[in-house]
């Protein structure tokens, strides 16, 4: 007898919606996280359509503000906006702390065990099931494992994850006064950057702006000039931010595995986000429910089947945007702004279709043959 029938490493919205899954149909679900919650990450913390859709029935989403109005730049010039359909949200935007924590409670509600501030040295496997060696010793036994311990984390090493677009984000969170808490409220900025597939972004979460930049690794100075620019130019500079910090998004290659044997990797450890916008919280939670509902069934093979039909379509259309984008940026924001462009935006974030579809409608097609 093993001590559980699923172990989970990592406690994120991958591995906390796979305890969630694995635990409502019965099985005997351990949560194994390092920290403990509520704790930070870097994340914009803009949740989309499809994350509303995989979170919204076990939890009251903790937004602190819900966007409407986009507005876009190209490097600071061609300024443009959008506001989606009457009633509707483009991104409900949430600090990890408390979105994290909502997921534990609800996952240990429907009956998992979270372990918090219990680290993962090691795990094996043999022909009985996988042995999980904690931080101090202790070894946890399981019918089956879920990694969901980030890109860099042990279960991806284990399962040998190879990644193909590696990005590097940086991001400050600046307190801000009541004026600009009005000025921002239920809209967000996006600048297509300098830097070849590059953006920023400013994210309002009521008190706090998430102003962020992405761009490929490898160009760090570049990178970190172009969010000292932005912030400059957006006059935030001289603000005292709360959180300074930057990580890297890791993108599977096509080929790379999801499983090794009794051990599935879901979320940033398994490589699955957009490639085009780096979004990762839909393609973590998703993904994550998909890995517990496998592994509480003793269906392991399923889950690599059903992130081949659902997930793997969507990033391999994100692939192609991003790199029309890379291309003309300049051309790609002026799509952007089109009628088309914008509905393909527009019924991203509402989660009412997926970047598959959108690529394959003439108009958007068309426009992505005159990019290159």
């Amino acid at each position: 007898m093993t001590d559980w029938d699923v172990a989970i490493v990592g406690g994120g919205p991958a591995g906390l919606s796979a305890a969630y899954e694995a635990a409502r149909r019965g099985a005997r679900t351990l949560v194994l996280e390092k920290a403990t919650h509520p704790r930070y990450k870097t994340c914009g913390g803009g949740l989309i359509g499809h994350t509303v859709a995989a979170v919204g029935g076990r939890i009251a989403i903790p937004a602190d503000d819900r966007i409407e109005r986009a507005e876009f730049t190209h490097d600071g010039r061609a300024p443009f906006a959008r506001t989606a359909k009457p009633g509707r949200t483009l991104l409900a935007m949430v600090r990890r702390p408390e979105f994290d924590d909502a997921l534990r409670l609800a996952a240990e509600k429907a009956g998992a065990t979270v372990r918090q501030a219990t680290p993962v040295r090691r795990v094996e496997q043999d022909g009985d099931g996988v042995a999980i060696r904690l931080g101090d010793g202790e070894t946890i036994t399981a019918a089956a494992a879920i990694g969901a311990d980030g890109s860099s984390g042990i279960t991806a090493k284990h399962v040998g994850v190879e990644y193909g677009q590696v990005d590097l984000g940086l991001e400050v969170e600046l307190p801000i006064d009541r004026a600009r808490q009005e000025h921002w409220r239920g809209r967000l900025l996006i600048d297509w950057g300098p830097l070849p597939g590059s953006y920023a972004w400013v994210f309002p979460k009521g008190d706090l702006l998430t102003v962020g930049v992405i761009s490929a690794r490898g160009d760090g100075e570049r990178t970190k000039a172009y969010l000292r620019d932005f912030v400059r130019r957006l006059g935030l500079d001289g603000i005292e931010p709360v959180h300074d910090s930057g990580h890297l998004t890791r993108c599977r290659t096509e080929t790379s595995p999801l499983r090794k044997d009794r051990v599935l990797v879901a979320g940033d450890a398994a490589g699955l986000l957009e490639p085009w916008t780096r979004e990762g919280i839909s393609f973590a939670t998703r993904s994550g429910a998909l890995a517990g509902a496998a592994a509480a069934d003793g269906e392991l093979t399923r889950y690599e089947r059903e992130v081949e039909t659902t997930l793997v379509p969507t990033m391999r259309a994100g692939t192609k945007l991003l790199a029309a984008f890379a291309r003309r940026p300049g051309l790609f924001h002026t799509m952007l702004r089109t009628p088309p462009g914008w509905r393909m935006f527009e019924r991203f974030c509402l989660g009412e279709t997926s970047f598959e579809g959108t690529v394959e409608r003439f108009p958007v097609r068309q426009a992505l043959r005159l990019l290159g």
